[in-house]
């Protein structure tokens, strides 16, 4: 039979209250969780259901020592917090980066005045954007890259147990700055396809211009690149979906390395 007494101790409720607490971090950075309008309570019962399946787990083999004071434990819970907050980070960090590299040739097409909500970021993006987020989210569910964050999150109990030892190595530090700075190549390799092409079609109708001055190039200019533009994204759609996928892949063995 089960002691309660035991079962219900401080000690397993403070362990059990940090481990809801780092996949609460997890939950508010996340890809999919924290971007999408998923009710609040079902991602407090989905925490509550990891955090009662990691406990027993975490509970073997973490050497947990009860916080004496009210401020050990808040720093406990924040670093917590922080730990799961930053693994999520890492993830929406490829999401943030896609979006990026379609803005850049969503201007050039001339989308930049379509504006609309982009539940994904909060804010206002070209509708061709959140296709493109979409997208990249149904690969996201596809490859099971949410069950390889809920395994970062189990291997940093390993890592990084709960308590006071963690601290900020230089080494842990640089490579979430590689990760962060990263966005910008990746947003790089997904503009450049269609961009390039816009780009080039902008050169063109320059020398148009200026071979047929009488001719209105901007009445023509306009609708030719949300056409070309349009009709480039669909060309691409297949391999920029495997471009993706692989990474996704890419990410997420990052986080696992770092974790």
């Amino acid at each position: 039979m089960f002691n309660l007494d035991v079962l219900f101790s401080v000690s397993n409720i403070i362990l059990f209250m940090a481990i809801i607490t780092r996949l609460s971090g997890l939950f508010a950075s996340a890809p999919l969780f924290s971007t999408y309008p998923i009710p609040q309570l079902g991602k407090i019962w989905l925490a509550a259901l990891i955090a009662f399946i990691l406990f027993p787990i975490v509970q073997y083999n973490t050497a947990f020592t009860v916080p004496n004071s009210i401020p050990a434990l808040t720093v406990i819970l924040f670093k917590e917090f922080l730990i799961g907050y930053v693994i999520g980070y890492c993830a929406n960090l490829m999401f943030v980066g896609i979006e990026l590299g379609v803005n850049m040739f969503a201007i050039q097409m001339g989308l930049s005045a379509d504006q609309a909500l982009n539940p994904t970021s909060g804010g206002s993006s070209p509708v061709i954007t959140q296709a493109y987020t979409y997208l990249a989210t149904m690969l996201f569910l596809a490859l099971g890259a949410h069950q390889w964050l809920f395994s970062a999150i189990y291997n940093s109990f390993k890592s990084m147990p709960i308590g006071y030892t963690f601290a900020f190595s230089p080494e842990f530090v640089n490579e979430i700055i590689r990760a962060t700075s990263s966005i910008f190549s990746v947003g790089l390799e997904i503009a450049l396809p269609i961009f390039g092409v816009l780009f080039i079609t902008d050169v063109l109708l320059g020398f148009t211009s200026k071979m047929m001055p009488q001719m209105n190039i901007f009445m023509v200019s306009m609708p030719l690149k949300i056409y070309l533009g349009l009709l480039l994204s669909l060309l691409f759609m297949r391999p920029m979906a495997e471009y993706i996928g692989v990474l996704i892949e890419r990410f997420l063995t990052h986080i696992a390395a770092i974790f």
